[in-house]
């Protein structure tokens, strides 16, 4: 299931995601599989590659153009693992759903030896919270070919909501950090043309940062590179609406239009079907319904 509505006269060319071509003059929904037992929303629950493909299967048919496959969680007080554990539960499926459903495939993964192995088995993106900050990341994603998703953090999954506070105004903190991280992936041969944007909501951010965040989203505009966001069943819905996990919904796919009309171009969910529809009427009403031919995800 496709967007309605074309894109706009104007729009940004087709992204090169090895085999695959996501054309991101639309906004598109990336479905979150997590192959963990402790993410704070589904842990547990498609840890087996089996049970992850038919999870993926359901995500492409209602709509999801990307699947986003992580083996380490990031959930606030997360434990680490190791990059042999991270690898051990992303490979299998990486390869599974490459093989057997030809899913545009990327992987949110800090570690260089799951980013090269990931890509050797037919991943189509790299999604990394650490924007490549880590030992041998940053050669390994320029070496792979793949488009690379920068995303802003403060601090480490393990403390970095214990007391986030910034100097700056938040949005001014994201682009200085994320403008640093630009310049270094251009220096290592990683253009821009390869390079995607996430502000980071929740990664060492307070409700009120988040909020003044999405609020200020343009604000990244003037890097001219794709926008992902990822917001789907947050904490900050909950502390804002008073709902647990299972109740977020509502909240999220309020988010995920707030971000389409501020320039949001890939929306990371758990929902993939609502937020299909939410990010298709979004745009809808942005473009007064014009345009009457689907664009193609795929080449």
């Amino acid at each position: 299931m496709q967007p309605p509505f074309a894109a706009v006269p104007g729009g940004a060319m087709p992204l090169r995601c090895g085999h695959h071509r996501l054309d991101l003059s639309v906004p598109r929904v990336m479905g979150v599989l997590n192959v963990t037992p402790d993410s704070f929303s589904d842990g547990g629950r498609y840890n087996v590659p089996d049970e992850a493909l038919r999870q993926a299967e359901r995500m492409l048919a209602q709509g999801a153009a990307i699947i986003d496959v992580g083996g380490e969680s990031t959930r606030p007080g997360a434990d680490a693992v190791s990059a042999q554990q991270e690898l051990d539960r992303v490979a299998p499926v990486v390869e599974a759903l490459t093989r057997e459903l030809d899913a545009l495939v990327s992987v949110d993964t800090s570690s260089a030896s799951v980013m090269r192995e990931a890509s050797g088995l037919g991943a189509g993106m790299i999604n990394d919270v650490r924007a490549l900050e880590r030992e041998g990341a940053l050669y390994a994603a320029a070496q792979s070919g793949l488009p690379v998703c920068l995303m802003h953090r403060q601090g480490e999954p393990q403390t970095m909501q214990q007391a986030p506070d910034y100097t700056q105004p938040v949005e001014d903190a994201v682009v200085e950090y994320l403008m640093q991280r630009i310049a270094t992936c251009e220096g290592a041969g990683l253009g821009r043309e390869r390079l995607l944007l996430d502000p980071g909501f929740g990664f060492g951010k307070t409700v009120e940062h988040n909020l003044r965040l999405l609020n200020r989203l343009e604000a990244l505009g003037e890097f001219e590179l794709p926008l992902l966001v990822g917001m789907s069943r947050k904490s900050m819905i909950g502390k804002v609406l008073g709902r647990p996990v299972e109740e977020r919904l509502a909240g999220g796919l309020a988010l995920s239009a707030l971000a389409v009309e501020r320039g949001a171009k890939i929306l990371r969910v758990h929902d993939v079907a609502a937020t299909v529809d939410a990010v298709n009427m979004t745009w809808a009403v942005l473009n007064e319904g014009c345009d009457d031919q689907p664009a193609e995800v795929r080449a």
